[in-house]
């Protein structure tokens, strides 16, 4: 059975940039401004506090994982009373990957593994935008297995270092995702996909992407009326179901074409076109250039990079 999730974090590339160990001891706050890129931290020990765009402060215990697929400006504090100081004391490297924030001669009474990664798809704006704003999950050992694994393998250099990373932090966004039980979380497809009416309407658009779709068609999948099913999905996804099934075509198309796996009139048919030249028409609508000049462009490249 296709799997919209993993299809969807699979082509994000995820790829790591780097991942830290950070104690903290006293008082102490950071700031980061990430220009859209995804951070995620697991508390290791202690407690902590976490304040991303306009929502409220969210508080971090011991076997927490907080995922933001998407960083602008955020900060991160102690429990204790934060005055503006503390956000101008810059990190203490103890040793490399490791930090201290707050006091440096106290003993730490928090621990953290942060870290932050990259999405090397051209659509990753596109996809990142079906995804919750902010997922906290707590209490699973699984994602701090993971996250440790990460850490683990972004140290060593040992063989296929890059291959296993990707395929590390596939499974931990995955998991993370999975496990965020968060269903009043922000529009996008982890909200649709907990529900079993709309979850199993976007299950046959990523089974068959190139079959000709009708909101008819769809609601009858997800067992709704025509107008229930598109009120419904709307206001779950946040975008119309056509305006999705269309989104999730050209991303496809794109992937197909930076890997050079088909000529334009195998992957026009392979995402629901008639013919090379609807497809070229929709694809240059979508993407702002020709799929022609769009393959010669990206083949073989890694966007984001």
């Amino acid at each position: 059975m296709t799997d919209p999730l993993a299809e969807i974090v699979t082509l994000l590339q995820p790829v790591t940039t780097h991942s830290k160990v950070v104690s903290g001891a006293g008082a102490w706050g950071v700031r980061r401004s990430d220009a859209g890129h995804p951070f995620y931290c697991v508390v290791l020990e202690g407690a902590c506090r976490l304040a991303a765009g306009v929502r409220e402060p969210v508080t971090l215990r011991q076997g927490d994982f907080v995922l933001i697929p998407a960083a602008h400006d955020f900060s991160m504090t102690s429990l204790a009373t934060v005055g503006p100081a503390a956000f101008h004391t810059s990190p203490v490297e103890l040793r490399p990957g490791e930090f201290r924030l707050g006091d440096a001669s106290a003993v730490p009474d928090t621990h953290l593994v942060v870290g932050h990664c990259v999405f090397r798809s051209a659509d990753a704006a596109l996809l990142v935008s079906l995804l919750p704003e902010l997922v906290h999950v707590r209490g699973e050992q699984r994602l701090a297995t993971l996250v440790q694994l990460v850490r683990d393998e972004s140290r060593a250099q040992r063989a296929g270092r890059e291959v296993v990373l990707a395929r590390l932090l596939e499974v931990l966004l995955i998991e993370a995702l999975r496990s965020s039980a968060e269903t009043g979380a922000s529009p996008g497809l982890l909200r649709a996909l907990a529900d079993v009416r709309l979850s199993a309407a976007i299950r046959r658009m990523h089974e068959h992407p190139a079959r000709a779709w009708t909101i008819a068609q769809l609601a009858k999948e997800a067992a709704l009326s025509r107008s229930a099913f598109f009120e419904r999905f709307s206001r779950a996804v946040g975008i119309a179901p056509m305006e999705y099934l269309l989104a999730w075509r050209m991303a496809l198309a794109k992937d197909l074409l930076r890997h050079n796996a088909c000529n334009i009139a195998e992957v026009a048919e392979r995402v629901g076109y008639s013919s090379a030249s609807t497809f070229s028409v929709a694809f240059t609508r979508h993407a702002g250039l020709p799929p022609s000049q769009y393959a010669r462009e990206h083949v073989g490249a890694h966007p984001g990079h």
